[in-house]
């Protein structure tokens, strides 16, 4: 992982070293531990922050360097605005704008995790040090040289000083796995596809084995056999045989159902015989977000030994158009016995997913199931880049995550599914065909879904905006989001909550 950033807590009572991060109110008010470390230099603020009109809003910054009266290389201020409007995700923005405000040469830091009216507690500072770590990744292993004024990764030593060391660590135990997750899925989406294929992805995906976790990878022979007609549809044209892994984290207790998550993972899509255009084409190796996404929270799970049965499957496929590819008009049968009429070869994550859904619904028989895909564009046009689509056949299911989204900032909107929509996917020659016509089409998508989850209950996550080139926010500059590690880890840890 492209990870130089080490963080650590300290006592208030450690002294500051390098670049001091402290933080005020919108009444430039300071907590005593930062005042008691800043001394006179609080004096240096004041005069700073009237000239550059810093007036302590959320996530604004104040830039010192060399203040007066303490030792720090630079002194940087950060606001949280009022003291009483902060919620539980603004202490992972305010690491991430600190890091945001650090050069990438090797450094020491300070960060004093205290508000006006009081310490952190452990899990505001574990968010904080959290937070850090997601701005600080970069991904540039391909690039040999950096121009001039380029930012390279962000190496630094921080040193969080709390009032609860114990407490601190405690909470960023199970945290830093949760970055580690979202660190991996953001690497998985940023690689080139060259070099990320179904099959090294699969392979990439059996070094969870090393925390534990069952990998099963089912190749071709495998899948044939298991009828998964539809995967291998996709998968025909392409010089590079399709993959799917299935992951299983065992720990709940034995013979507790488990909860299921897939994804889907077309490593390239070109769209097939239905070839897309020539323009932003270079985006399509970001068609495995969803995947990408399960993979790192079954690392995350398993590093913080979630006391859950959990299974992570993914459909790995590379969608090419040559000679073998299928076509328009082809039928095809997947594993549930269900026919697929295929109207365009472009909408190929549905098909993938079919058969693993079909798969994990009837072999593992989940609780609840939920699948990530960057399945349509016509998501992007109803939602932008700020919210994933969600469609669910169990309220329940639905508004849990509709809930855990806003608290961690990876928000989901609910869609609708209904009859009306379902019978346009009806076909005149197969059971039904893969596309519904231009209208509501990322509606019609999960319609297909739904057709292969049989009762189970069940969300789809269309990530098309969200996975990969959504805007840069406070804790990602990446490409590549990792979106979607954070807000299932937080379901599997309210789940466990709720049956225990």
């Amino acid at each position: 992982m492209s990870d130089a950033v080490k963080v650590g807590f300290v006592a208030f009572s450690a002294a500051p070293r390098g670049v001091l991060v402290v933080f005020c109110d919108d009444t430039l008010k300071f907590g005593e531990a930062t005042r008691k470390a800043l001394g006179t230099a609080a004096n240096t603020v004041k005069r700073a922050a009237a000239a550059n009109q810093f007036k302590g809003k959320s996530g604004s910054t104040l830039d010192i360097p060399a203040p007066e009266g303490i030792k720090a290389e630079r002194l940087i201020v950060v606001g949280v605005g009022k003291a009483s409007d902060i919620k539980e995700k603004d202490f992972l923005k305010f690491g991430g704008v600190t890091a945001g405000k650090l050069n990438s040469a090797s450094q020491a830091v300070t960060v004093i995790a205290e508000l006006p009216d009081g310490a952190m507690q452990g899990d505001a500072a574990a968010a904080i040090a959290s937070g850090i770590r997601l701005r600080a990744y970069k991904f540039d292993r391909y690039k040999t040289k950096k121009k001039d004024g380029e930012n390279g990764t962000l190496r630094a030593d921080v040193s969080i000083a709390v009032e609860d060391v114990a407490a601190a660590r405690k909470a960023f135990a199970p945290a830093s796995h949760v970055v580690d997750g979202v660190i991996i899925a953001r690497e998985l989406v940023n690689e080139p596809p060259n070099v990320l294929y179904p099959v090294e992805f699969a392979r990439r995906a059996s070094q969870l084995g090393k925390l534990g976790i069952d990998v099963e990878v089912l190749d071709v022979k495998a899948m044939k056999k298991l009828g998964m007609g539809a995967l291998l549809g996709v998968a025909q044209g392409s010089t590079q045989p399709g993959r799917t892994v299935i992951m299983r984290w065992n720990g709940g207790k034995k013979g507790d159902q488990p909860v299921a998550f897939v994804g889907k993972g077309v490593c390239f899509d070109t769209g097939g015989i239905s070839i897309k255009g020539a323009a932003s084409m270079e985006d399509m190796k970001g068609d495995m977000g969803g995947a990408a996404c399960v993979v790192g929270l079954m690392h995350a799970l398993a590093a913080r030994k979630a006391k859950v049965n959990a299974v992570g499957a993914i459909g790995l496929v590379e969608n090419m158009p040559d000679g073998n590819a299928q076509r328009p008009g082809d039928i095809v049968t997947s594993m549930s016995g269900q026919t697929i009429e295929i109207i365009n070869t472009d909408a190929e994550g549905r098909l993938v997913l079919a058969d693993v859904l079909w798969y994990v619904a009837k072999k593992f028989k989940p609780k609840f199931m939920v699948d990530l895909a960057t399945l349509t564009g016509a998501i992007m046009v109803a939602l932008g880049t700020e919210y994933s689509g969600m469609f669910s056949n169990n309220d329940e299911l639905a508004d849990r995550l509709s809930k855990i989204g806003t608290e961690t900032g990876e928000r989901v909107w609910r869609m609708p599914l209904g009859a009306e929509y379902d019978k346009l996917i009806d076909s005149q020659f197969a059971d039904m065909k893969n596309t519904g016509g231009r209208h509501g089409g990322s509606i019609t998508a999960a319609q297909f879904l739904q057709r292969f989850v049989d009762n189970t209950p069940w969300a789809h996550l269309d990530v098309a905006g969200t996975a990969m080139g959504a805007p840069k926010t406070d804790i990602n500059h990446s490409w590549g989001s990792g979106y979607g590690v954070r807000l299932l880890d937080r379901l599997v840890a309210e789940y466990y909550e709720a049956t225990k």
